[in-house]
């Protein structure tokens, strides 16, 4: 596995922004067919992480996020409820609403950005949910959690429920030892790779 590790540097010794910027070029620099063989796999090991009939938050990927729309339908086949972020028109915690197939997804507020049509229940919806799937660009094995750098995530994970699992969607090279942190991040309970499936965090080397 990839240590992670930006150039010569210690583990966390760069900023955030420098994370950022190689690990997006890494992600620009996959080639089609093994994003589409990460995203069929990711697909399957997300339903495997459903725990019977539940509630799950989950996202609609853009760019070069993991995940697809494949990976909604199979979550939804398992008897989940699947609910999806909606980003606000201000600066606040994401609202949430129902996935009930692609035909009823439509642009959002951002560009490139696909949102449910139905009825919004709120930032509270996130608390309905026990496994929590969450767009990173990386995780660390501590737990830490590395966004695009908006804050929705940070704004919203306050109001998941103290039970559930907060599950970060990264490939494989993406897992790595150490993040730069800082003490509003929520932790991450696990990871979700093509590979490896749900990594329970912290993790033990």
């Amino acid at each position: 596995m990839d240590s992670g590790n930006p150039g010569e540097d210690a583990p966390g010794s760069r900023t955030k922004a420098a994370w950022r910027a190689r690990l997006l070029a890494e992600r620009d620099a996959v080639p089609a067919a093994s994003a589409t063989r990460a995203a069929e796999a990711l697909a399957r090991r997300a339903a495997d992480a459903v725990p019977g009939d539940a509630t799950v938050c989950c996202y609609v990927p853009f760019g070069s996020e993991p995940g697809s729309l494949a990976m909604l339908d199979a979550l939804r086949a398992t008897g989940a409820e699947v609910l999806l972020p909606i980003v606000p028109d201000a600066p606040g915690p994401l609202d949430w609403a129902r996935y009930d197939g692609r035909e009823t997804l439509r642009p959002g507020r951002l560009a490139g950005v696909l949102e449910p049509a139905g009825e919004r229940i709120g930032p509270d919806g996130l608390g309905r949910a026990s496994l929590v799937f969450v767009p990173a660009l990386a995780a660390d094995h501590r737990g830490v959690r590395l966004g695009r750098g908006a804050g929705y995530y940070d704004r919203s994970l306050s109001f998941a429920a103290a039970s559930a699992r907060l599950v970060a969607v990264v490939r494989d090279a993406e897992l790595v030892p150490e993040l730069p942190a800082e003490p509003h991040d929520v932790r991450m309970t696990g990871a979700l790779t093509p590979e490896r499936g749900l990594v329970p965090l912290p993790f033990a080397v």
